[in-house]
């Protein structure tokens, strides 16, 4: 924090700091012997009636009396990466849309407004990257229309943690009464050393295809897998070779199974130029700590490197500490957090 030359704390943030990175401390109560600090890193979403509203990376919202606030400054935007992958906010997340595709989609300005009849938040839900071009209370009651039209209830997509992320747009969804329902973070990393975690002997295993087949469904976990579903898991409209030519390369892998039950471990992977990203790497519970789902995306990294890959990225749930250990060993680090709010 900021201490000034006589050793006292300074607060060097105003309200005119809206919308930047801020650190700041508070005394947590003033009453009590002994002065107890706590710190808070985020960015500032609003200053108003005597309280500030900080967006942690997280996407939490802390809120700060401004008669706490001890000390305070202006901070990176984001701090510098040590390893993996150099790459943006807004490179990310069109790169996961395009590999989740709707089967319905619209604009409205720069938001796109998805649709898949229910299947996943992802296709689902608004991406608000840039202006709906109207004002926000505005923007939101015609995403309701729309998603009402098709029956769906009204998510919208948000990032928190990075440079360009939107902290804003949380706190004022929060403000508005939307909910918070998921948070997942999106990990990146280098693809070649992914690809070298696979034995030769052991990648032959990993057979790939261009369609999820009956048995590689027969492990994913979501059970009642339509027509709809299929036509997001492929990348496009089911069959449709053409419009897998014109998007991302899309890439199923699986492990087969004994006795030709369902398969011992499953995978998908989509490479769209420079990414490969990683979804579905499910395996067999009483198959699992042998090394299956690394050996999945071995096989998949090795595909996309042959297709001139070379960074990878993938999704996973804050509370999966299992996944989280296994993508942190391959040299994954965490991007950014992103969100879905639903309507009230």
């Amino acid at each position: 924090m900021e201490i000034s030359a006589t050793g006292r704390f300074e607060v060097r943030i105003t309200a005119a700091d809206v919308g930047k990175r801020v650190s700041v401390r508070r005394l947590d109560n003033p009453s009590a012997e002994g002065e107890k600090f706590t710190d808070t890193v985020g960015v500032l979403a609003s200053w108003n009636d005597g309280v500030l509203l900080i967006t942690r990376k997280t996407g939490e919202t802390v809120r700060i009396p401004e008669s706490s606030v001890v000390a305070g400054k202006v901070v990176p935007a984001a701090p510098a990466r040590r390893r993996g992958p150099a790459a943006s906010y807004e490179e990310l997340a069109h790169v996961a849309a395009r590999a989740w595709r709707p089967v319905e989609s619209e604009r409205l300005g720069e938001w796109e407004l998805r649709a898949a009849s229910g299947f996943t938040r992802r296709a689902n839900s608004v991406l608000p990257l840039g202006d709906p071009g109207m004002p926000l209370p505005a923007a939101l009651d015609a995403v309701r229309r729309w998603y009402g039209e098709r029956g769906l209830p009204a998510y919208v997509q948000t990032a928190t943690g990075a440079e360009g992320t939107q902290e804003l747009l949380c706190a004022e969804l929060e403000r508005l009464g939307w909910v918070r329902e998921v948070t997942a973070e999106m990990w990146i990393g280098a693809l070649a050393p992914i690809a070298d975690l696979g034995e030769p002997a052991e990648v032959s295993r990993v057979v790939l295809s261009r369609e999820a087949d009956e048995a590689w469904l027969a492990r994913y976990r979501r059970k009642g897998v339509n027509e709809v579903a299929l036509r997001v898991l492929g990348g496009g409209p089911a069959g449709s070779g053409e419009a897998r030519e014109a998007g991302p390369s899309v890439w199923f892998a699986t492990v087969a199974g004994e006795s030709g039950g369902a398969p011992a471990a499953i995978g998908r992977c989509v490479v769209d130029g420079r990414w490969a990203g990683f979804a579905a790497v499910e395996v067999d519970p009483a198959l699992r700590r042998r090394g299956l789902a690394t050996l999945v995306m071995a096989a998949l990294a090795a595909r996309a490197l042959d297709e001139g890959a070379s960074a990878a990225w993938l999704q996973v749930e804050t509370d999966n500490v299992g996944a989280r250990g296994l993508y942190a060993g391959m040299g994954f680090t965490a991007h950014h957090a992103y969100h879905h709010y639903r309507s009230p």
